[in-house]
């Protein structure tokens, strides 16, 4: 399939699992030098290939639909991290709940309950309050200290990377489960990975989850 075929079926996929509430979120993915992202005003189940807006990797719009006001977000995953391909943004509810709580700790808002979210999504920071498509959003990511693949926006939503669109909707269900557990558990006297089973499960799984700070890739 072609890129904007990948995103539209993406798209639906986002959708399908729930994710993406209304006409909220938003999802790229990088085709060489340009990003192609969803439009702003679209379902993402609903999209189109004019829907889609092509921006350059410094956020120019190219061609197409008006993008997105949130494309700092994406631009500044392709900046920090030539790795990551795709993106997901979603305001999907428990990972909303989640970024409107204190975070567990400074370099993962969400506590490591099971395994499955140190494997798959890694450590998820934080990041502070700013308006929707404010571009100290993409700032703020981009310039982040820890080690990541996802984010929390402050009393906003979620946001994550990947190496494809499939690898980055994955994370974005896995962290809304870990989420969704996060709040049943809240206020219980509950068992988390400690920090040795958690580190052991980063390495061996190449995931992020350290408490050490490391400079963003550039």
């Amino acid at each position: 399939m072609s890129a904007a075929e990948d995103l539209i079926a993406a798209g639906i996929r986002v959708v399908d699992e729930g994710l993406s509430p209304g006409t909220s979120g938003n999802i790229s993915v990088r085709d060489g030098d340009r990003i192609l992202l969803s439009g702003t005003g679209v379902s993402l189940g609903r999209m189109r290939a004019e829907n889609i807006a092509v921006l350059d990797l410094d956020g120019r719009l190219l061609d197409g639909a008006k993008p997105s006001k949130e494309w700092p977000l994406h631009v500044a995953f392709y900046r920090r991290d030539d790795r990551h391909r795709a993106v997901v943004h979603v305001h999907s509810p428990s990972t909303v709940a989640v970024s409107c709580l204190e975070p567990w700790a400074e370099h993962s808002a969400v506590p490591p309950l099971t395994p499955y979210f140190v494997m798959r999504v890694g450590q998820t920071p934080l990041l502070p309050y700013r308006p929707p498509g404010d571009p100290g959003l993409g700032d703020d990511l981009r310039e982040s200290p820890w080690e990541l693949r996802a984010a929390l926006l402050a009393n906003h939503g979620s946001v994550l990377a990947g190496a494809n669109l499939d690898e980055a909707v994955d994370r974005a269900v896995e962290l809304e489960e870990a989420c969704r557990i996060t709040l049943l558990t809240t206020g219980l006297a509950r068992r988390e990975l400690d920090a040795d089973a958690a580190a052991a499960l980063a390495r061996q799984w190449s995931s992020p989850w350290r408490t050490t700070l490391s400079a963003p890739r550039r």
